[in-house]
């Protein structure tokens, strides 16, 4: 499939500017949620307490099956530390050149995705569980590396208070929910293996607990709720992977030149 034609794409100056200003104000979110220490601790026993009367699986026994070697360790750190914003910055850029009307409606659900999750950052301050020695997890990017959390005090700490929801995971269900969208082929559902896999990376990790994916998932359900792919994205998508039919004068000059007609002779 060749590029759809410039004109049908948003500009790109302005289309990366919003984005500029919305990872801006994302960081500023997050930082938002300084201050709020005891809070954020009380809330990660809430969250605990609540997973086991609803019975969930303990977090620990998921990190367990990470704990059997270095190796595992470290690519679950990896995969936490290194995919999310890539894959996102790599799907984003993809949509845009490739299904640009998707790729506008994909951004007005990571738009209100985000917003939603850093409003609950301010209002639900958590501490994620490698934070809380009683959990009995293991804070697997200290002990083996990498870690996108510098070595400080806790107060230098407070902008990782913003553990729930899991953009983590609510970002790559935006991916996977995209590319199946616009994907055709019978093995597209496969994307959903990104998702999960990031549920089991941030939750193997230490990073998040259960209830901070399904809540992430939540949101993004009343997003896509709220605005629904346009029925012209998908009517443009379907009309640009379909040949075009021949014009006039196409046809025209595909035909083969007509034989003169042919004259016998008649005696008069």
């Amino acid at each position: 499939m060749r590029p759809t034609p410039p004109r049908s794409r948003p500009k790109i100056v302005r289309e990366l500017l919003l984005v500029i200003v919305l990872y801006g104000l994302y960081r500023l979110g997050r930082l938002a949620a300084n201050g709020h220490v005891s809070e954020a601790f009380a809330n990660a026993a809430r969250v605990w307490s609540w997973e086991r009367t609803v019975h969930l699986p303990d977090e620990a026994s998921v990190q367990g099956l990470i704990l059997h070697g270095r190796a595992l360790e470290k690519a679950a750190n990896l995969y936490y530390s290194n995919v999310h914003f890539p894959a996102m910055i790599v799907f984003l850029v993809w949509m845009f050149w490739r299904h640009p009307t998707h790729y506008v409606w994909v951004r007005r659900v990571l738009t209100a995705l985000t917003g939603a999750g850093l409003a609950l950052h301010l209002a639900f301050p958590l501490a994620p569980p490698r934070m809380v020695p009683a959990f009995g997890l293991v804070d697997t990017g200290r002990l083996v590396g990498p870690s996108p959390y510098g070595d400080v005090d806790t107060q230098g700490l407070a902008n990782q208070f913003a553990a729930m929801p899991s953009l983590h995971v609510g970002w790559a269900l935006v991916i996977a929910i995209g590319l199946i969208t616009v994907g055709r082929s019978r093995w597209r559902w496969l994307w959903l293996a990104h998702p999960a896999a990031t549920l089991f990376v941030v939750v193997s990790t230490a990073n998040h607990y259960w209830l901070d994916g399904i809540v992430a998932a939540a949101l993004l359900g009343a997003s896509l709720f709220l605005i629904p792919p346009r029925r012209r994205a998908r009517l443009t998508d379907a009309r640009l992977s379909k040949p075009h039919p021949p014009t006039a004068a196409r046809s025209a000059r595909a035909l083969p030149p007509l034989d003169p007609p042919m004259h016998t002779a008649t005696g008069h």
